[in-house]
């Protein structure tokens, strides 16, 4: 069959997206090929042509991430800037709060799943550093194709990939600080990538080094230190392997790993805020109590590839991941030390994953009119909740299993009309021992006893989707896909109060199963593009986040979301380019049980009206800049203190290319806005984390390649 006539699959076959034409340009800036005529190849599973998908896609490019890396290193920052219908960032490495089309995202790194389906740390974007991704794709949406977790849709990072010729390197560095140039307020980057093939084998290695310091806000205060972890004060580094051998020309095997850790300095206390009165959260020098929080991840995975087996394209993959996250001391946890004096504890999430992707591929069948896939993912996931000092259990060891079976069938049925179906079947189990809840009144017994159990839950997702080409330069599409995850199950078995239950008869470990309905139109005037889509997202057991004395509670609800993403580029000419993207959300929950929608959902789930717009200029073959404006407008919330106060924000970033190696200049927050985040504002009403954002920061950096 011809690829350039294939009607490539989505839910089961891979991560696709529109590129952007002013992401393909070459080294003059020019446009190396048609947005719509990109065929863009995930490194997951399968092949799809980008003006095929009935589903809003997006891919963020190497050349993209350069740019925003230029300005910020925050993922978060990173993914809110690209990605419409992202959540504004929190900067913290807490991404609680960063939903996506206002539910939750499943972050991948090469296909292999970053979230933690039993306890949701709220760290999942913070597992791996920039530096190593080469782009990042996107499906919009509630989506299967990956299993549990995507309810709001699908961020894929793909790793680097070797380069041809026997030994490339590149070598990094940068250094930020705030404008008032503080010493406190500095800190430093250092990457060193080296890469290259021999005869049939390929190889990567590269390595991060971070040291960051205190984040300064508009006004030049400390901005406030977040109890759960923070970024700010902190250092990581990430260290990546990649070897590849070609067994023939269509046969390859691939081994990758990654380790990466992110820990506080512990160097500053965080000075309480006062909400009512309109005084953010600072904070000074000294010791906190206990540990500063970190992250520590491993990830591996092996690959194996097979574009041609009895006609079939194979694609294998076994996985594992080690996951802690250790959160900072919080006043929940109190106990009495040795001498009976009373002490703070903090908790520990432990996660371990081994899991397995294997895909086949046909094409070709009915007259190279029909495309069928089918596949078998198995996933283990063994997960606990400590506290750190007294080794108290807060989170029972749980043990989710999953296996899913898919099939997606593609079929083009005339030059213009294209049809995408498909079926997955969901089996799950969870085994959780019998344990006792912790008691924070009392902290020398706990509260209750709760049966262990063994619930397990059947599922079959659809999806369905309809591609229409009008003419040359217009197309409609239409998409019902269904995403399946579980509820936070950590949340619910820590908070149990009542005696006498036990973990086979809670409703609120019932998967949270969203369907998601999307009509669009794409446009495609060569200079120019245009996108509009409509979605609507449902839930019949959502999970809506409510905080009750301080504490995090899942009330399983009815929840029904919309809204609309509008996407536009402009090549005003070879040297300048516009990209501009609107979005809006709404949604309501059932919050009195009558199975009615009849309660705004806050920010801890919607994101606010946004505008941005992005300008990128190629001044000549070596100088080209950036300019970019993220224009988030008021939100209010009826009968609730989470109203937002809309902000505006502009960054910029100047590069410089020669012979010598690449110079760039970026400032965050050009204007020095002095705002409250959008989380603080419109998600938390809390005294204790009521944050500004980060004022002006500039960083200079520099890369060689040789």
């Amino acid at each position: 069959m011809n690829r350039s006539q294939t009607v490539s699959l989505l839910l089961a076959s891979g991560l696709t997206a529109i590129m952007p034409a002013t992401a393909l340009a070459d080294a003059n800036g020019q446009n190396a090929t048609n947005a719509l005529d990109a065929l863009v190849i995930s490194a997951s599973r399968n092949q799809a042509r980008a003006d095929q998908t009935p589903q809003k896609t997006t891919v963020i490019t190497r050349q993209q991430l350069q740019q925003q890396l230029a300005i910020t290193n925050d993922p978060g920052q990173v993914l809110s800037n690209l990605i419409p219908s992202y959540s504004p960032g929190r900067q913290k490495l807490s991404n609680a709060g960063e939903t996506f089309r206002g539910r939750s995202a499943l972050f991948l790194v090469d296909g292999v799943p970053q979230s933690n389906p039993l306890r949701d740390s709220a760290r999942d974007s913070y597992t791996i550093d920039l530096s190593m991704v080469e782009r990042i794709e996107v499906i919009h949406g509630a989506s299967a194709e990956h299993g549990l977790g995507a309810t709001g849709g699908i961020i894929n990072f793909v790793t680097r990939k070797p380069e041809g010729g026997r030994v490339n390197q590149s070598l990094s560095a940068s250094v930020t600080t705030d404008d008032g140039v503080d010493s406190d307020g500095q800190g430093y980057r250092l990457n060193y990538r080296v890469s290259g093939q021999r005869g049939d084998w390929e190889y990567l290695a590269g390595a991060t080094l971070q040291e960051r310091g205190v984040f300064y806000d508009g006004r030049d205060e400390i901005v406030g230190i977040a109890y759960p972890g923070e970024v700010q004060n902190s250092s990581s580094y990430d260290l990546l392997a990649k070897v590849g051998y070609w067994l023939d020309d269509d046969q390859n095997i691939e081994f990758f790993v990654n380790r990466f850790e992110l820990e506080g300095n512990g160097d500053y206390v965080p000075v309480q805020g006062d909400r009512a009165n309109g005084v953010p959260t600072t904070a000074r020098r000294g010791n906190p109590d206990g540990d500063a929080g970190y992250n520590e991840v491993m990830t591996a995975r092996l690959s194996y590839t097979h574009d041609d087996w009895l006609g079939n394209r194979v694609d294998s993959q076994l996985y594992s991941q080690t996951f802690r996250a250790q959160f900072g001391t919080t006043p929940y946890f109190p106990y009495l030390d040795s001498n009976d004096q009373p002490q703070l504890d903090q908790t520990r999430n432990e996660s371990d994953k081994l899991g397995g992707k294997f895909t086949l591929a046909r094409d070709g069948l009915l007259e190279d009119r029909l495309t069928l896939t089918t596949g078998l993912d198995l996933l283990q996931d063994e997960t606990r909740q400590m506290l750190v000092e007294t080794g108290r259990t807060y989170v029972p060891k749980s043990r989710f299993r999953n296996l899913a079976l898919f099939l997606q069938g593609d079929l083009e049925v005339t030059r213009g009309l294209t049809l995408h179906a498909g079926a997955r079947h969901e089996r799950a189990k969870l085994k959780v021992d019998t344990y006792s809840t912790i008691d924070r009144s009392n902290v020398t017994q706990d509260k209750v006893t709760v049966d262990g159990g063994n619930p397990d839950f059947d599922e079959t997702l659809l999806n369905a989707g309809v591609v229409y080409q009008i003419n040359d330069w217009a197309q409609v599409y239409g998409n019902y896909s269904e995403g399946f995850g579980m509820p936070d199950v950590g949340r619910v078995l820590r908070g149990i109060s009542e005696p006498g239950q036990d973990v086979d008869s809670l409703l609120q470990l019932q998967p949270i199963v969203t369907d998601n309905r999307e009509v669009g139109t794409r446009f495609n005037w060569d200079r120019y593009r245009l996108e509009i889509s409509y979605y609507e997202s449902d839930s019949d057991y959502g999970e809506r986040l409510t905080e009750v004395d301080g504490v995090w509670v899942g009330n399983r609800e009815k929840t029904e979301i919309k809204g609309a993403e509008v996407t536009a580029e402009a090549d005003l000419n070879d040297a300048h380019a516009l990209a501009l993207s609107y979005t809006y959300a709404s949604g309501k929950s059932d919050t009195d049980g009558d199975g009615s929608v009849d309660t705004k959902l806050t920010g801890i789930n919607i994101a606010p009206e946004t505008v941005k717009l992005r300008w990128s200029a190629q001044w000549s073959q070596v100088l080209s800049s950036q300019l970019q404006l993220s224009h988030y407008r008021d939100r209010n919330v009826d009968g609730d203190n989470l109203d937002f106060d809309g902000y505006s924000l502009v960054d910029g970033a100047v590069t410089y290319r020669s012979g010598l190696g690449r110079l760039s200049l970026g400032i965050e927050n050009l204007l020095d806005e002095d705002y409250i985040t959008y989380y603080s504002q419109a998600a938390r009403a809390s005294d204790d984390y009521y944050f500004t954002g980060r004022g002006r920061t500039l960083t200079l950096g520099y890369q060689l390649d040789f």
